[in-house]
């Protein structure tokens, strides 16, 4: 109960960094994961270790879509060569969770006042594919900042329409855009909400931002097969059920726009749902839904969070609820950090090739892409004969190298006494390539199993001829 002439307190500037403060406490708490990085990240760190020419050799042919974020990496090993190089790979996504924290806060408080905001911002530093991308050395922290922030800018141009902020706004985007390709989806969101009366400044806006991103979209539209390994996750389509349900709750709980100004109920609710809803639409000519992709829309969750609790306003209630919450994630929090919780740790899938395989011996990476798991680490391959390797990723300007012919293959691998092969884990799709089944048919024909070591997310099996195990 509010006594008569008592304002409510509201929440200073400095506590309205505590957010912040926790998004840099959550990202940089076991940021190295033990050294480990997954196959991903391996793909970062190779290509930000190539020249430019070569870097940019390889766009023209494979991952276009991360070409910006491979050229600020490049940039940022250059600079700090002599770093950590899993710090400098991680160090830029955990500060643009941070920076995302602040614009969430920053939103919240401009649409539903501070402490608003302030909830806002806690829930966002919390989310668990917030604290997830917050240590992983790849590009959706830095767009989920990018988005958030040109979201901010947008609120701002719509309130004062200031041509200044409607370029800041575009700007953003467009940098958000060519980080991923996808951050273009944040564009539907923000046509969902803006007012009517500045509807064609949007519009003008969004169109300028395409056509910068239009040579961009062409060309890794010509490199589609790379996303042909995703498919259908019934879970992932079964969480993101269970977040929009959540979300829109919290939004029956908001009041109503007027309809002349953004409001936090439209943008924050268009923001969760939009993207993902427009991603999973794309997917049904081609399965292209990833969570990751859309990581922005969080931003959505968390405002429409921050303002319900802020609304509820039964202090003792959302003070109970809030540490049960908190109490529910430490598992998972903890289970992200560890290296477990990635697809594959590159780091001990190397470390297990190095102790198992002989010099002399010959190695084979089953399919070829999986020879990406040697890049960052190439003394545990040294002494073994990639025996289909035909130009290496440097040399053949792609992401795991050229092959030679099935028949070349065959050969080479009758030729060698032992072999040890770098494959998925059991139960694994097998492709169906020529290459790749002429890999398999020779093991099973020629050789038997020696040795079969798993490492997380890979099976490393010694072959030998019968009998010379």
């Amino acid at each position: 109960m509010r006594l008569p002439g008592v304002v409510p307190r509201r929440p200073g500037r400095l506590l309205l960094l505590l957010p912040v403060l926790l998004a840099l406490v959550l990202g940089l708490w076991g940021v190295r994961r033990g050294g480990s990085l997954w196959r991903d990240e391996a793909v970062t760190y190779d290509m930000a270790h190539r020249s430019l020419p070569d870097l940019w050799g390889t766009l023209g042919n494979a991952d276009a879509v991360h070409g910006a974020y491979y050229l600020l990496m490049h940039a940022l090993y250059a600079v700090f060569g002599d770093a950590d190089p899993l710090l400098v790979m991680r160090l830029p996504s955990v500060l643009a969770t941070a920076a995302a924290t602040a614009g969430v806060v920053r939103l919240g408080h401009r649409l539903a006042g501070a402490r608003s905001g302030l909830s806002a911002g806690f829930v966002f530093a919390l989310l668990p594919p917030m604290q997830e991308y917050a240590q992983e050395g790849r590009s959706y922290a830095l767009v989920c900042a990018l988005v958030v922030w040109a979201t901010y800018a947008l609120v701002r141009a719509v309130a004062a329409r200031d041509t200044r902020l409607w370029v800041g706004y575009g700007a953003l985007m467009l940098a958000a855009c060519l980080l991923h390709e996808f951050a273009v989806l944040a564009l539907a969101a923000h046509g969902l909400a803006v007012p009517r009366a500045t509807r064609r400044r949007w519009a003008a806006t969004s169109a300028t931002v395409t056509l910068g991103l239009a040579p961009v979209a062409v060309l890794s539209t010509g490199q589609s097969q790379q996303v042909g390994w995703i498919g259908f996750d019934v879970a992932s389509y079964v969480t993101f059920a269970g977040v929009a349900a959540l979300g829109t709750a919290c939004a029956r709980v908001l009041p109503l726009g007027t309809g002349r100004a953004l409001d936090l109920r439209t943008l924050a609710l268009a923001l969760l749902l939009a993207p993902t809803v427009l991603l999973m639409l794309m997917s049904v000519l081609q399965p292209l839904y990833l969570d990751r992709y859309v990581l922005y829309g969080n931003a959505g969750l968390a405002l429409l969070i921050g303002a319900a609790l802020h609304r509820l306003g039964r202090v003792g209630l959302i003070r109970v609820t809030a540490s049960a919450t908190v109490l529910a994630l430490v598992p998972g929090s903890l289970y992200l950090r560890d290296s477990a919780s990635r697809t594959d740790d590159v780091t001990a899938i190397a470390r297990t090739v190095q102790e198992l395989g002989e010099p002399g011996d010959g190695v084979l990476y089953m399919p070829l892409r999986r020879r990406v798991w040697s890049l960052p680490r190439p003394e545990a391959v040294e002494g073994l004969r990639d025996l289909a390797l035909a130009r290496s990723p440097h040399a053949s300007r792609t992401l795991y190298g050229t092959e030679v012919s099935p028949s070349e293959i065959r050969s080479r691998m009758l030729a060698t006494p032992r072999i040890v092969t770098v494959r998925d884990p059991a139960g694994q799709p097998l492709d169906a390539f020529a290459g790749e089944a002429v890999k398999r048919g020779v093991l099973k024909a020629h050789f038997e199993e020696c040795t079969i070591r798993e490492a997380h997310g890979a099976r490393i099996t010694v072959y030998a001829r019968p009998g010379e195990c």
